[in-house]
Formats: structure tokens, C-alpha cells, sequence
């Protein structure tokens, strides 16, 4: 997607880093705007059609973690990078289940910041499909129109739950390793930061599960990472006989 297109809010009491950032990401070509407090924030948002925010964690009034629930709410299909002084896996997971998609360390280098933006943009903006709707039990996901139906009530998801539920459910009955996931989800760059997945494991199921405590289409694969179950294609598979099922669609493990 050309950056022109792409509108940044940075949030950040530090009005020399605002500046820094403003003045960079302005010469790559991204439209900026600016917020001194999560208040503004959530003003700001009401007035301007906002594609990606930059929100400090640790602001003066109601803080980081509450404007990213409350941008979230009333922004779901923004991409959220929260900003810290703090690395500790603690940190990441409260920022994760405030609603952020990705999470930086100060001080960061502003490549390092360029290419986590880059990867939500494509989140955003996924190469487009032909129409594809993928089904399993009272679950519709149509990823052209970027709409998840449970029973046909409509469910929100931000562009990281919909681009982390599509990929499981394309593989459907497969038990994808930890690292694939992050990877085909977050880039290249990721590849151990589980923290990401269980807190996304954990929104989703929150959404799509009839009782979280005992999921019957997002499985823990122990030790591995997790499957999407479509009951539906087991039944299938199993009613053509095993020289006609594909051994990955046979379940492996259905802890939760």
C-alpha cells in the first residue's frame, strides 16, 4: 500500500520524540498525525480516518493501556504498536490483551520501527482473494470481505485476529508449530515471542468459542502450537477411509 495513503497517530507526552518521529516517518511518505495524551487520542480518532497509532505505554491521565482498550474499541480495524521503556514479558502481555498488535522497546531504531509498521500495513491490506469463505461448524469467515459470522452474528476482529484465524483456518486439522504462526502472521523477523500467541489464542477463543474453557475449534498442541478443528472434514475424512484421508488432517492432539 503506498505510505501516502497510510495515516499514523503517534501518542506521546515527549514532544522531541513526536518531532523525531513526525519528521521520519513524513520523509518515507506516511501522513502523520499527533497526540500529547490518550485523551487526545480518542479525540483525534473521532476526527480523522486513522490506519496505524503509535501509543506510549506510560502517559500522564489515563495511561496507555486504558487509551489502547478504548482505541481499540473505537478503532478495531487500526493497527495498535505500543511503546515502552519496559521488556519484560509481563509488559508485552498486558499490552497484547489491551488490544495492541505489536509492541516496541525504547530506545528502538527507527528501521526496526519502519518494518513492524510495514508488517501491520500488510495485515491491513492483504493481497486480495477470490472470494474465499471458509466454514467450519457455526463458524463463516469470508476473507474477501474481511467478515466473521458465528452463527451469524457478526464478530469483530482487529487485523491481527483476522489475519491469525484465517491462516489457522486454512489449515484446518493441521497442527501448526509456534514459529510458522508468527511468522505468517506477525513476518519474518518473529519466531519466538509466544507471548503474542497465547494472548491472541486467548481473544479469539474469547470470541469464537461457545465455552473458553473448553474450546472446540482452537486446540493447544502441546509443546508444538495450535490447530484449528473443522469436525465437519474430520467426519469426512474418516467416512472416505484412511487410504483417501490425508495423514495431517488426522487430529493429533486435542488439548485445550
Amino acid at each position: 500500500m503506498n505510505t501516502k495513503l497510510v495515516r499514523i497517530l503517534l501518542v506521546d507526552n515527549d514532544s522531541a520524540l513526536r518531532r523525531t518521529l513526525r519528521n521520519s516517518l513524513a520523509a518515507h511518505g506516511y501522513t502523520i498525525g499527533e497526540a500529547r495524551s490518550g485523551e487526545e487520542a480518542l479525540e483525534a480518532v473521532t476526527q480523522e480516518n486513522t490506519h496505524l497509532i503509535l501509543l506510549d505505554i506510560n502517559m500522564p491521565g489515563i495511561g496507555g493501556l486504558v487509551t489502547c482498550r478504548r482505541l481499540r474499541a473505537m478503532t478495531p480495524q487500526a493497527g495498535i504498536i505500543m511503546v515502552t521503556v519496559c521488556d519484560t514479558e509481563d509488559d508485552k502481555v498486558k499490552a497484547l490483551e489491551a488490544g495492541a498488535d505489536d509492541y516496541l522497546t525504547k530506545p528502538f531504531s527507527f528501521r526496526e520501527l519502519l518494518a513492524r509498521l510495514r508488517a501491520i500495513t500488510r495485515r491491513l491490506h492483504p493481497e486480495p482473494h477470490c472470494g474465499t469463505i471458509l466454514r467450519a461448524g457455526d463458524i463463516e469467515l469470508d476473507t474477501d470481505r474481511r467478515r466473521l459470522r458465528r452463527a451469524g452474528v457478526e464478530i469483530r476482529l482487529s487485523p491481527t485476529e483476522f489475519a491469525l484465524l484465517t491462516f489457522l483456518m486454512q489449515h484446518a486439522n493441521v497442527p501448526v508449530e509456534h514459529a510458522r504462526l508468527l511468522r505468517a502472521v506477525w513476518g519474518p523477523e518473529y519466531g519466538s515471542e509466544l507471548e503474542y500467541l497465547r494472548t491472541y489464542i486467548k481473544r479469539l477463543r474469547n470470541k469464537i468459542e461457545p465455552d473458553t474453557a473448553h474450546p472446540e475449534y482452537l486446540l493447544t498442541v502441546p509443546w508444538i502450537g495450535y490447530r484449528f478443528c473443522d469436525r465437519s472434514r474430520e467426519a469426512s475424512a474418516r467416512e472416505a477411509g484412511p487410504e483417501s484421508a490425508s495423514l495431517h488432517e488426522i487430529p493429533l492432539f486435542t488439548s485445550s
